[in-house]
């Protein structure tokens, strides 16, 4: 059976719709490179947006394997072909992109190209990416390039619209940031009034209670009973802070879509490559969502500063009658043993705590050079 691309009004609109319909930066630039390898029929497609520092903050592609990727290695610098259309911001259509001067040669495992067509996505006069397409699907003589003038045209249009979805899931963020740190900022006022108040309270009685032990104890048995009364309020005002920052995205969009955003985030953020798959999740009770996330945040805090791991993977998933989070890593593992003994323990006593304050539990399996996969598992979902 013959491959027949997309074509006409009808596959740019829904290119367009589909680009539309995502908030987060992540899934707006993969429906970017998606929508283009398939309204120009090409077999591959990226698209990269460049950091500061002369290389690519995200680079998206579509096309090549999970396997693939893995092995073509760490991203791609701001050279060659790749940096043309970032800092001499014209489109560049090739026949061949390998014969290009400009081409530094790929790692041993990407994936043969030669027919090549790329231009820059500007936001103004700011260049904000770049997108790749290559090997055209089509019949072409030899020395050709298979993307047409018109291919170039109908790819510009489609820029011109990923440069409005990608700036407005900046934006989105941006506001969902703001959002965050502003309830931060008045919860942490609000925590300091109410505590400060009753340790300052505590803190006077306690004096009191010091000057009068000699000359009248039983006033600094009383003035005792008073700092155990401020005391037990303080650890209340502690408890109604805490029950309170329960984060603001997870009433909003629930477990699934918070632990997604926050795994982009970090995969964005770390040279690790981190993954999230969920798996016929139903919503939880809202203490077990937290937990969850709790001990999710927790695991992930330990694989990415102190394993070394190259991937992070982080499943949710319906099992038996419950719901099972598994976080798993390739790093430098560890004796789970070894290290209760010598007391570096406290992030798992936590997230023990957790599971078994929602009536779940959790285990750890590790060993020194062979990665570390945490498990909690609640009933319910």
């Amino acid at each position: 059976m013959s491959h027949r691309p997309p074509s006409g009004l009808a596959a740019v609109s829904a290119a367009l719709l589909a680009m539309s319909r995502h908030l987060e930066v992540r899934d707006v630039l993969k429906t970017i490179v998606a929508s283009a390898r398939e309204l120009l029929d090409a077999e591959y497609a990226a698209l990269g947006v460049p950091d500061d520092h002369g290389g690519f903050a995200q680079f998206v592609v579509d096309g090549v394997s999970d396997e693939q990727w893995k092995a073509i290695g760490p991203l791609p610098r701001q050279h060659g072909i790749l940096a043309a259309m970032l800092h001499e911001a014209k489109p560049e259509r090739l026949a061949d992109v390998r014969k290009d001067p400009r081409f530094e040669g790929w790692p041993a495992a990407h994936p043969d190209m030669s027919d090549f067509l790329g231009l820059p996505i500007r936001d103004g006069e700011e260049i904000i990416g770049a997108l790749f397409l290559a090997n055209k699907r089509c019949p072409k003589p030899e020395g050709s390039c298979g993307f047409t003038a018109e291919d170039e045209e109908l790819l510009a249009i489609l820029a011109q619209h990923a440069a409005i979805a990608l700036t407005n899931a900046r934006l989105y963020e941006r506001s969902r940031e703001l959002t965050i740190a502003e309830e931060r900022s008045r919860l942490a006022h609000e925590l300091h009034d109410a505590v400060s108040q009753k340790l300052f309270s505590l803190r006077l009685t306690a004096q009191a209670a010091t000057a009068l032990v000699d000359r009248d104890p039983a006033r600094a048995k009383g003035e005792l009973q008073q700092v155990a009364a401020l005391a037990a309020e303080a650890v209340d005002e502690l408890r109604a802070a805490v029950v309170e920052l329960r984060p603001a995205a997870l009433d909003e969009d629930g477990l699934i879509a918070t632990l997604r955003t926050q795994i982009q985030v970090l995969d964005r953020a770390h040279t690790a490559r981190v993954t999230f798959e969920s798996l016929g999740i139903r919503a939880l009770p809202a203490a077990q969502e937290e937990a969850l996330l709790r001990v999710s945040q927790e695991a992930l805090h330990n694989a990415l500063r102190h394993s070394g791991a190259e991937h992070v993977g982080v499943t949710l998933a319906r099992h038996g009658g419950g719901t099972l989070l598994r976080i798993t890593d390739d790093g430098a593992g560890f004796e789970p043993a070894a290290t209760r003994q010598a007391g570096r323990h406290l992030g798992l006593v936590s997230m023990r705590d957790r599971a078994n304050g929602v009536g779940g539990r959790l285990t750890v399996e590790s060993a020194p050079g062979k990665g570390t996969t945490i498990e909690m598992e609640v009933p319910g979902g």
